[in-house]
C-alpha cells in the first residue's frame, strides 16, 4: 500500500504523535497511515520508535511514510523539533495527537507535592506543549485537528487515583478552552476518553483473571479495551468526517460511565499492605511526611 495514493481520505495530510511507540500512540499511527497520512512519531526511546516504524511498515507496506524523532513530550524544544519535522513532510501540519500520559495508583495520603504534580505534568503539560506549539503551524496551513487522550477517570471517580483523576479532568478543561480559542485558526480540538486499555503499563491487570473481571463487570460490553478501539475514535476526530466537531471528549470504554468505577482497593492492599490500607480508611497518616 502506498500512503501517497490519491483518493484516500487523509492523503496529503501530515500527523504528529507524541508517545508514538506506545500502544495507543502506535495504533493511532496505523489508522492514520492506512488512510493516507504521513506520520511523525516522537518518543524518548529511539530503539522503540524504530521497532514501531518497522512493525508498521511490515504491516502497511514499505511506502508507508513514517518518520521518527527522539524527544521528551515534557520538553518544549523537543516538541517543537518534532512538530517541525512533521510539517516538513508536506509543508504543513494537519493532525496532532498528544498521547503521552498515565498515572500511578497512589492514595491521596501517600502523595507528596512532587508525586501529585508529577501526574499533573505528565498528562496536562505534555498536552499543553503539543497544543501550544502545533497551533500556529496548523493555522499557517489553514487549520487542523488536535486529538488528546483523556481517560474515563476524568468523569468517574476512581478512589486511590486522585492525581490521575485531577489530571485528566484538567486535560478535558484544556481541550474545551483550546477548542474555543483556536477555532479562529481553523483548528479543532477534541479528546477521546478511554477506559482501561491494554498497554505495557496495564498488562498485569489483563493477565490477572480476577482483576480483569473486577474491571470488566462495570462495563456493559463486558471486556476491557484494546489500542485499536481507541485509535478508531481518534481517527474519526482527526479526519474530515468530524469537521463539525470540536471541544468534545468521546467516551470509548465499553459503557463504564453508565455504571461506576472499578474497585481498586484490592490492588492498593497488595501494593501497600493491609495495615496502610486500614490507616487510609481511618484517614490516619499512613507514613512519615
Amino acid at each position: 500500500m502506498s500512503t501517497s495514493q490519491t483518493g484516500l481520505p487523509l492523503a496529503g495530510k501530515s500527523a504528529f504523535i507524541t508517545g508514538g511507540s506506545g500502544g495507543i500512540g502506535s495504533a493511532c499511527a496505523e489508522f492514520l497511515l492506512r488512510d493516507g497520512a504521513c506520520v511523525t512519531l516522537m518518543g524518548r526511546r529511539r530503539a522503540a520508535l524504530e521497532q514501531t516504524r518497522e512493525r508498521l511498515r511490515a504491516k502497511l507496506g514499505a511506502a508507508a511514510r513514517i518518520e521518527v524523532i527522539e524527544g521528551d513530550a515534557l520538553a518544549k524544544a523537543d516538541v517543537k523539533a518534532g512538530i517541525a519535522l512533521a510539517a516538513s513532510l508536506t509543508g504543513k501540519l494537519d493532525i496532532c495527537i498528544p498521547s503521552v500520559g498515565g498515572g500511578a495508583i497512589r492514595p491521596l495520603l501517600l502523595h507528596d507535592e512532587d508525586s501529585f504534580m508529577g501526574d499533573i505534568e505528565l498528562n496536562v503539560k505534555s498536552a499543553f506543549l503539543a497544543i501550544r506549539h502545533c497551533a500556529p503551524v496548523m493555522a499557517a496551513g489553514g487549520g487542523g485537528s488536535i486529538v488528546c487522550i483523556s481517560s474515563d477517570a476524568a468523569k468517574l471517580v476512581f478512589p486511590w487515583l486522585p492525581a490521575y483523576n485531577a489530571a485528566k479532568a484538567a486535560l478535558e478543561a484544556l481541550v474545551r478552552s483550546a477548542a474555543e480559542e483556536l477555532s479562529h485558526g481553523g483548528i479543532r480540538v477534541n479528546a477521546v476518553r478511554p477506559g482501561l486499555t491494554r498497554t505495557d503499563s496495564t498488562l498485569g491487570i489483563f493477565a490477572n483473571e480476577e482483576t480483569y473481571r473486577n474491571f470488566a463487570e462495570e462495563k456493559p460490553l463486558r471486556r476491557l479495551g484494546e489500542p485499536e478501539d481507541i485509535a478508531a475514535g481518534v481517527r474519526y476526530l482527526a479526519g474530515p468526517e468530524s469537521s463539525w466537531v470540536t471541544g468534545q471528549s468521546f467516551a470509548i470504554e465499553g459503557g463504564n460511565e453508565l455504571r461506576k468505577a472499578a474497585d481498586l482497593g484490592p490492588i492498593v492492599k497488595q501494593m501497600f499492605g493491609e495495615e496502610v490500607f486500614a490507616k487510609l480508611h481511618q484517614v490516619i497518616e499512613p507514613m512519615p511526611d
